[in-house]
């Protein structure tokens, strides 16, 4: 089986729990995943079988939105509400406060990935170094927030949420922690739920639950294409001898599709035959088109 499952992960399952899972349900070996979401995060996770696990590392959109719930006056060692508290700190931010300084977190901007993550320095987890208790050195890195709202706020419990879309790598906890740390106070992320992932949103997943009742049921219409982890790039039409020609590998002559106006070099396109069947990626090279990657 090819093609994409939308899951809506729920909380307490690791990223990994649902591939494990959807691995026995579907009953085959290559399974993926697009994204990392924590054990209490909840939200969308596109789930990736047999050859689409070819493009994980091709995807052309990784940008996210997600829902973040916070609260001021406490700090952990996760910089969420499930760590082990390491300061608390009288809070009195207002609402106004809060506004101002998120103008600050808008655009490009550096992040210290959190010891809790799945960062990788010298082999090793950064977060199998903080069950040993240990802290090591992270470089900061540049991630992209490009919408950055606060969604409601309320003075008494100094607690929020916010709206947040971004580009991939981008750590919400850190956002929170850096936020609340440049009001001269400490916080912490209290619920987080994804709503859009790769360009799929929340409203097309499937629980686990309901994978498995479709599955029993011989209901396969969870399965998205292939081609739709490739949507954001142009479709490209070309002949039933130029689709036999090109899915072997052969490249084509630019001048004798419709792209022979207005061939943008190193451009990447989605192949597809006359029937509308997705054969491929190309890409622009010069004056030929190229196989970029095969499904």
């Amino acid at each position: 089986m090819n093609g994409v499952v939308l899951i809506y992960k729920e909380k307490e399952f690791t990223s990994f729990d649902v591939v494990a899972v959807v691995r026995k349900l579907i009953g085959q070996k290559k399974v993926g995943h697009t994204g990392t979401l924590d054990p209490n995060a909840t939200g969308v996770l596109p789930v990736l079988l047999g050859t689409a696990t070819k493009a994980q590392d091709i995807i052309p959109c990784h940008d996210k939105r997600y829902r973040a719930d916070f609260r001021f006056g406490i700090a952990t060692d996760t910089l969420d509400i499930w760590g082990e508290v390491t300061e608390e700190k009288p809070s009195n931010i207002s609402c106004e406060e809060v506004e101002k300084a998120l103008e600050s977190f808008r655009g490009q901007i550096e992040q210290l990935p959190p010891m809790y993550s799945a960062v990788s320095i010298d082999g090793k987890r950064l977060y199998q170094y903080a069950r040993e208790g240990k802290e090591v050195e992270r470089r900061p890195r540049t991630v992209t927030v490009y919408e950055l709202e606060l969604l409601s706020y309320d003075t008494r419990s100094q607690s929020g949420a916010l709206y947040i879309y971004c580009s991939n790598g981008t750590y919400i906890r850190t956002i929170i922690d850096d936020l609340a740390r440049s009001l001269g106070t400490v916080g912490v992320m209290t619920d987080l739920t994804r709503f859009e992932a790769c360009g799929y949103k929340l409203e097309d997943c499937i629980r686990l639950g309901e994978l498995k009742e479709m599955i029993d049921n011989n209901d396969f219409s969870f399965l998205h294409s292939v081609e739709s982890i490739f949507m954001s790039y142009d479709a490209l039409e070309v002949s039933d001898k130029q689709a036999h020609r090109f899915v072997n590998g052969n490249p084509l002559d630019i001048s004798r599709t419709s792209l022979r106006d207005h061939a943008e070099d190193k451009k990447i396109y989605r192949v597809k035959d006359r029937q509308g069947n997705f054969l491929s990626l190309g890409i622009v090279d010069g004056d030929s088109l190229k196989l970029y990657k095969h499904f």
